[in-house]
């Protein structure tokens, strides 16, 4: 008995590992076949690891030699403007009625330029030097000049600096049509006042309008917007600075950032170069920038605009009504007409239209490219000014003054510029000031009278005519310095 017991548990032994054996052989026999066919897709399939080419370029993009072009061309700018302190006040008496003393504190604005000539043109950002006041200009080398301006531009943000200056590094210009998304470019200028710093990025977008330069056609101010876009890091300092290529040819002017602190958080934004090289031409030609008008209410062809006009896409720029006696009107353009080409370059959008006629002057005769009932036709266009006329506007004058011998000071009209930049409705300012009412109570020059006695203030008769009619007691002055601070001061008649 105790021996078929043994010769039993002997036998199951044997069986469990015969059956295990043939298991195991039957899977090693599957995983073989697996593999196999495994190893033949493979062969036969053009697999490849991610991120390995054969068609990879020999040569990765080298910025080294386009920086060592351009970093020596890019400046650093320092305007400097004097502001007013805090008041002080002698008495409770000055206090009451706002005869503040200020003490005067120097300010500073900080930005970067572009040297385009050897002898010593700069190009930079209205924003950058449109506060006035001695502008230095620190080049790479850490040698300074006194800079002088030559010519500002509110609609493009563009200004014209001029050193004494020869034989500097300068940079070229290049051609911004032919910048394409994708493309590597550098950011060179002076962040946070570190100088001479590169980034790195490409274009994100073209012809961008971020709605940040002031519109006011009261002054016949219409800006241009139509930016390149790139994710190179720009921050505070570098208005003003250069976008380069991956050859160092300069194509575009760095001057705007989207960012909710300030800082830089993704996006940058840079004047084409082309437009760039047409306002210094004009400034140093003319003494101002020679705009040219197509005479026009355009939009962008959207999905509704196509629909509700028939049209076959939402390609170019619709022509929502003509302008009489414009350049449209007088080329036979109509409304209705969608622009698909100004010249040889396609516009699909408004800001690439208007960057593109910004390029010419009035006089200039191009052609307009238009789609009408779904028809294309080519129609020559003699461009005008904004009065609508061919001739060339002469340089700026400055306003005159009207002195008011009664406060001992003189005005003139403020800018669209201020007023948008103050958030202004109306105002005066003060040109000069000497013995009087003004002075003696603490009224600096450039304060911008907004009231007085309650009442807007729009020219310097508002308020020779508030003070004729005063026969005796106090009269309250309200307004804002150039630095945005706010002031109000009392005086008696």
């Amino acid at each position: 008995m105790k021996g078929l017991k043994k010769f039993i548990s002997v036998f199951s032994i044997a069986l469990l590992g015969g059956i295990a054996a043939i298991s195991i052989n039957h899977f090693y026999e599957g995983k073989q076949n697996q593999w196999a066919e495994e190893a033949h897709l493979r062969n036969s399939l053009p697999v490849k690891f991610v991120g390995l080419s054969s068609n990879m370029p020999e040569t990765n993009v080298n910025f080294v030699s386009a920086a060592q072009k351009s970093v020596p061309a890019v400046v650093h700018i320092e305007a400097k403007v004097e502001m007013e302190g805090q008041p002080t006040y002698n008495s409770m008496w000055d206090y009451f009625y706002g005869n503040a003393h200020r003490n005067h504190v120097e300010g500073m604005v900080s930005g970067s330029g572009v040297i385009v000539s050897a002898d010593g043109y700069i190009v930079t950002n209205n924003h950058v030097v449109d506060e006035g006041g001695k502008i230095e200009v620190t080049l790479a080398d850490r040698q300074t000049y006194t800079a002088k301006v030559v010519g500002k531009d509110p609609a493009t943000d563009l200004a014209l600096l001029k050193i004494k200056a020869e034989n500097l590094p300068f940079m070229e210009y290049g051609n911004s049509d032919n910048a394409l998304v994708g493309q590597w470019v550098l950011a060179v200028g002076n962040p946070y006042n570190l100088t001479s710093t590169v980034t790195a990025g490409i274009i994100s977008a073209k012809g961008r309008n971020i709605d940040i330069l002031p519109n006011d056609p009261d002054q016949k101010l219409y800006p241009i917007e139509s930016y390149i876009q790139t994710d190179a890091a720009v921050n505070p300092g570098n208005s003003g600075g250069a976008l380069v290529n991956t050859d160092g040819d300069l194509i575009g002017i760095n001057s705007a950032i989207a960012s909710t602190t300030g800082s830089y958080t993704g996006y940058s934004f840079a004047i084409p170069v082309n437009l760039v090289r047409k306002v210094v031409a004009d400034m140093l030609q003319y003494g101002k920038v020679q705009r040219a008008f197509i005479g026009a209410s355009i939009q962008t062809v959207d999905a509704d605009i196509a629909k509700n006009a028939g049209l076959n896409s939402t390609e170019g720029v619709y022509v929502k009504d003509v302008l009489p006696n414009g350049a449209a009107e007088s080329a036979g353009i109509k409304s209705g007409d969608v622009i698909v080409k100004v010249g040889d370059k396609p516009v699909n959008d408004v800001s690439s239209l208007e960057e593109q006629v910004g390029n010419y002057r009035p006089g200039d005769k191009v052609n307009i490219t238009i789609n009408r009932n779904n028809s294309t036709m080519e129609i020559p266009v003699l461009l005008r000014n904004i009065d609508g006329n061919t001739s060339m506007e002469k340089p700026d004058e400055a306003p005159a003054a009207a002195t008011i011998n009664q406060l001992g000071a003189s005005f003139t009209p403020i800018s669209g510029s201020e007023k948008e930049r103050l958030h202004l409705k109306s105002g005066v300012k003060v040109a000069s000031i000497g013995n009087g009412k003004l002075s003696a109570i603490g009224v600096e020059k450039g304060f911008i009278i907004t009231k007085l006695d309650h009442q807007d203030i729009t020219s310097a008769d508002d308020i020779q005519k508030i003070l004729d009619n005063k026969s005796g007691g106090g009269v309250l002055l309200e307004g804002v310095y150039p630095n945005g601070m706010k002031a109000y001061y009392a005086f008696g008649i």
